[in-house]
Order: C-alpha cells, then sequence, then structure tokens
C-alpha cells in the first residue's frame, strides 16, 4: 500500500475514533476499520477467508459426496500438486452459475455449472487460475478496500439521520466482498500465467489453459465478463506454451 494512502487512513481512523466517543460507538468501530484496512496482514486475510467460506457454504447447496459432481472433482484432484504446498478444501456447489474461487485459507469452490462447460483438464486450469489470485496475494487489496468501505458506511451511520440507518442496515457485508471482489487485467494476466504453471506442475497438457479462456470469454454467464479481452489473453497464453 502506499505509504501515504496508509498515513491517511490512519489518521482518519483515529479522527473516527476521537469523534466517536463524542457521537456513538459506530465511530469508534469505524475508526478500528479503518485501522484494520491499514495494516491488514497475511493471517487477516486468512481469518476473513474462512469466515467467507462459512458464510457462502450456509448459503449455497454444496453437492453430497456421493453426487457425479463431487465425484468428478475428487477424482481430478486427488494427486494434484500446489505451488507452496497450499492445503486446499474443495466442495461444488449445485448452481447453473459458471464460476470458481479460491480463498487465502485454502478454500477452493467450483459451481457445478463451470464443471458442465469444462473438460476435467479446463476445469484444472479455471481452479489454477482462482489458486494465482491467492498465491499472488490479490485480495488483499480487495480486503483494505472492503474494511475502508466498511468504515465509511459506520462513518455515516454514526452521525445518525436516513443516510446514517440506511448505512448501518448495509453493514456486514465485509466477508461476502472478499469473495465476489473484481480483479484488473493485470492481475487477470498473472492468475492466468499461475494456472498455466499449475497445469504443467501437475502434468497436464497447457493447451488446455487455451480452450478454457476462450471457452469463458464471452457469453452473459461467463465468469471473465468484467474483464473484456479473453481472445487476447488466450492468445498471450498460447505464445507461453
Amino acid at each position: 500500500m502506499n505509504k501515504k494512502i496508509k498515513l491517511s487512513l490512519v489518521a482518519l481512523a483515529t479522527t473516527f475514533m476521537m469523534s466517536g466517543c463524542a457521537v456513538n460507538n459506530m465511530g469508534v468501530s469505524a475508526g478500528l476499520d479503518l485501522l484494520k484496512a491499514a495494516t491488514v496482514s497475511n493471517e487477516n486475510v486468512k481469518a476473513m477467508a474462512a469466515s467467507a467460506a462459512s458464510s457462502y457454504d450456509a448459503k449455497n447447496k454444496i453437492a453430497p459426496e456421493d453426487s457425479k459432481y463431487a465425484q468428478r472433482l475428487k477424482k481430478i484432484t486427488a494427486n494434484i500438486k500446489t505451488p507452496d504446498d497450499l492445503k486446499l478444501n474443495y466442495k461444488v456447489y449445485l448452481t447453473d452459475d459458471i464460476n470458481a474461487f479460491a480463498m487465502a485459507d485454502g478454500t477452493v469452490r467450483v459451481y457445478s455449472g463451470l464443471m458442465d462447460l469444462m473438460t476435467d483438464d479446463e476445469l484444472l486450469f479455471v481452479m489454477g487460475h482462482e489458486i494465482g489470485h491467492v498465491h499472488h496475494q490479490h485480495s488483499k487489496e480487495s480486503y483494505r478496500m472492503a474494511y475502508a468501505a466498511q468504515a465509511a458506511r459506520k462513518g455515516v451511520a454514526s452521525y445518525g439521520g436516513t443516510a446514517g440507518s440506511l448505512a448501518a442496515g448495509s453493514l456486514g457485508g465485509l466477508a461476502e466482498k472478499l469473495v465476489t471482489s473484481k480483479f484488473s487485467r493485470g492481475e487477470e494476466s498473472e492468475a492466468d500465467e499461475f494456472g498455466l504453471e499449475f497445469l504443467k506442475l501437475n502434468n497436464i497438457n497447457p493447451q488446455a489453459a487455451v480452450s478454457a479462456l476462450k471457452k469463458l470469454g464471452g457469453g452473459k454467464s461467463s465468469m471473465f465478463s468484467s474483464h473484456p479481452g479473453s481472445k487476447e489473453r488466450a492468445d498471450a497464453i498460447k505464445s507461453k506454451i
């Protein structure tokens, strides 16, 4: 994080906490969130990831162990090697959505809609891509931004009024923001390259990276729809094979 931004967050946190004493505890809470945003550690990110995973597992329908989806995922990940010896735990969400995500505590969640679209090798590239976001700590900045945004809402809420009431009612979405955070083009490219190396590490045909990106490149249900240029990304990966 930029040093000036970090110092600004600390200064703003102090202001919130001091004003919170005069207004209510919401201001103090907002100040604490800003401090967390300024000083977030890898341990903080892992703890929030575990909380987010628990929350998402409770909201989604998880494929039972004897289902075709769970059995397929178990089979293709049975002997998977991971960089950094990251310990992964896998589950399938039964939904037509085309998506997957990984988090810093080793959580990997794959949607059945994605499994229907992908071959085994392509699916492993997508999983490698998501693990790449974890490896490169792309979520850490999202975590900071989520805390800063929550602090802003609490800051408004601490002063009451209609806006304050609405802000207070919107709290509690920090874990969800960690899961649904969007990444920059540069971060997506880093994750693509990591996914390619993930395939190579596990002796899987790297062409699966190219075909997976092409499949995910368009359509309203595309998990990469917020990041146009999948053809270019596929070409970039192809050039590295």
